[in-house]
C-alpha cells in the first residue's frame, strides 16, 4: 500500500488486509495536537456504535489499551486504531477535521453509508 495508507495487521487479520481507512491532512494534524498532551502510549481510536438518529454513530476517543481485534492504520504519519467490527462499517472511509462557522469537529466521509443525520455523527447502511 502507499505510505499514506498502511495497515498493521497480524497473520490472523488477513481477511481485512485489503481494507482501508484514511485521514485527511487536517485530521492528522488535529490528532497530532491532541495526542501531544496525552501521556504514555496513547492513540486515537475510531469506533462505530449502535445508536444515533440513523442507526449507527461514530465515536472518536483517545485510548491506551489495544484489543485483540484492533487494526492500526497509518495516514500522514498518524496512527488510528479501529476494531475489526467497526472497520466493516467504515471501510474505505476518510476522517477529516472541519473548521467552519458551526465550529470544529471530526467528519467522516463514508461510502458505505446510505443515509446520515444532519449533524453528521450518525449514519445508516
Amino acid at each position: 500500500m502507499a505510505d499514506a495508507e498502511q495497515i498493521t495487521a497480524g497473520a490472523t487479520k488477513q481477511a481485512v488486509a485489503a481494507s482501508t481507512f484514511r485521514l485527511s491532512e487536517g485530521a492528522a494534524k488535529r490528532i497530532t495536537v491532541m495526542l501531544a498532551s496525552e501521556v504514555g502510549n496513547s492513540f486515537f481510536r475510531v469506533a462505530v456504535n449502535g445508536g444515533g438518529c440513523s442507526g449507527f454513530q461514530y465515536e472518536f476517543s483517545i485510548d491506551t489499551q489495544r484489543q485483540a481485534d484492533d487494526l492500526t492504520f497509518t495516514s500522514h504519519g498518524v496512527e488510528v486504531v479501529i476494531d475489526e467490527m467497526s472497520l466493516e462499517l467504515v471501510d474505505n472511509a476518510e476522517l477529516d477535521y472541519v473548521q467552519d462557522l458551526m465550529g470544529s469537529y471530526f467528519a467522516v466521509t463514508n461510502p458505505n453509508a446510505t443515509a446520515s443525520c444532519g449533524c453528521g455523527t450518525s449514519f445508516s447502511i
